[in-house]
């Protein structure tokens, strides 16, 4: 087994453990509304995608669909914050668009493997989702620390959306999406 297949099998993993994840919030997300079903449904297929990604050649360009459909949904996230009558819109939409941004790299994932932009520009959207999307996973990822430091006994994590179980989800999968993005496979 060669290095590179065992960061494929650790990128499978990670991603279908976050479908996992994602799924069992579909189920608990019934409390929070539809918009939130919906949220974790977006990120369910999302995730299972990425999972078996790894394991196609550059040769394999998924067919124009994934693309059209992976854009479409990052919409959904602006949109959604746009439209909601929750908070201020301009908080929403910030919260809510590194989720969008995750989806735009699932979209251009399969646009770059198929030779559709000159490499100079390729490199330059990779270069800024990546960018984004590892500032996103750092902060979810360090963002409870302190607290989970300081606390004794009970750590106290909650599962619940918008939880640091959530956030170390959203941020490992951002993590591994970054991944994805600049490895050439």
């Amino acid at each position: 087994m060669s290095a590179t297949d065992v960061v494929y099998g650790m990128l499978t993993a990670l991603f279908a453990a976050s479908a996992v994840y994602a799924l069992r919030q579909v189920v608990l997300a019934r409390s929070f509304g539809r918009r939130a079903r919906v949220d974790q449904l977006l990120h369910t297929v999302m995730a299972s995608a990425m999972s078996v990604m790894p394991w196609h050649r550059v040769s394999e360009v998924p067919p124009p669909g994934q693309a059209v459909f992976f854009a479409t949904v990052a919409l959904w996230f602006p949109l959604t914050s746009v439209l909601s009558r929750r908070g201020p819109r301009l908080v929403g939409l910030v919260r809510r668009s590194p989720h969008a941004v995750g989806m735009v790299a699932m979209a251009w994932m399969p646009v770059r493997h198929g030779g559709v932009t000159d490499a100079r520009t390729g490199d330059a959207i990779t270069g800024v989702l990546t960018l984004c999307l590892l500032a996103y996973a750092l902060r979810s990822l360090t963002r409870d620390m302190p607290r989970l430091r300081g606390a004794s006994g009970d750590v106290g994590v909650s599962i619940g959306i918008g939880g640091p179980c959530d956030r170390f989800w959203h941020g490992s999968t951002a993590m591994g999406t970054a991944i994805m993005l600049l490895m050439h496979h």
